[in-house]
């Protein structure tokens, strides 16, 4: 890799974290750290508003975005492959966003790379014994309450076909039995609960942060679940 390709994969990292230590870049570039100091130099010169905070690392001042100037075949490649795979095992939402993306990324693509990657996209299929259930379109909203740690409000129905409404804090979402799954404290049922998304009639995020502080991780909560992974 050219110093300049190095330069810019430096800046999308920043952009894709909030921190990034020299350390990790040097490692993920395969360069020396003192390097780095010289690469972020470099970068700094070229106007671009990098800082420097100790013990956390190098990021982008907000409000700063620099657009994609090109994608690879391979890169782009990619990213059609995983289309399959969220057609098949994401809901409307996200197939939404998922689309919406892509496009953007065929939109900086030269008129070549747009004919060989619509070629692959018709001679790439995904088969599998099992559809899954993906007729909803909740998870792009389950996302933003996990993320913004904010409460969520459920209609659900459960196998007895019960609906109740909930208020939860969601801590996570787990693909298992070809189904997508809410990890959440239940404030009606004052413990931890998994909801099953496609059961979910309806979902509002309340905009109102947590009231509890010490949620399980997420990693932990998995282990508990009578699945073998």
């Amino acid at each position: 890799m050219n110093r300049v390709d190095r330069l810019l994969g430096i800046i999308t990292t920043l952009q894709t974290k909030k921190f990034v230590t020299a350390e990790k870049i040097a490692a993920k570039y395969n360069i020396s750290v003192r390097t780095v100091y010289r690469d972020m130099k470099a970068i700094a010169e070229q106007g671009i508003p990098v800082s420097f905070e100790q013990h956390r690392g190098y990021f982008l001042v907000d409000g700063f975005f620099l657009p994609p100037v090109s994608f690879t075949s391979e890169e782009a490649n990619a990213l059609l492959l995983m289309q399959t795979v969220v057609e098949r095992f994401a809901d409307k939402s996200i197939l939404t966003h998922y689309t919406a993306a892509l496009d953007k990324v065929k939109a900086v693509m030269r008129p070549s790379q747009k004919e060989k990657l619509e070629r692959l996209h018709q001679q790439t299929k995904f088969q599998t014994m099992y559809p899954g259930y993906t007729d909803f379109e909740h998870l792009s909203v389950l996302q933003t309450a996990i993320s913004s740690k904010t409460k969520l409000l459920l209609d659900y129905k459960n196998n007895n076909n019960e609906v109740s409404k909930r208020e939860v804090e969601p801590i996570g979402l787990i693909f298992y039995a070809y189904n997508w799954h809410l990890a959440a404290w239940c404030h009606v049922r004052n413990d931890y609960r998994d909801f099953r998304v496609s059961r979910i009639l309806k979902v509002k995020d309340t905009g109102i942060t947590f009231s509890k502080s010490n949620h399980i991780d997420i990693n932990d909560y998995m282990k508990q679940l009578p699945v073998n992974y």
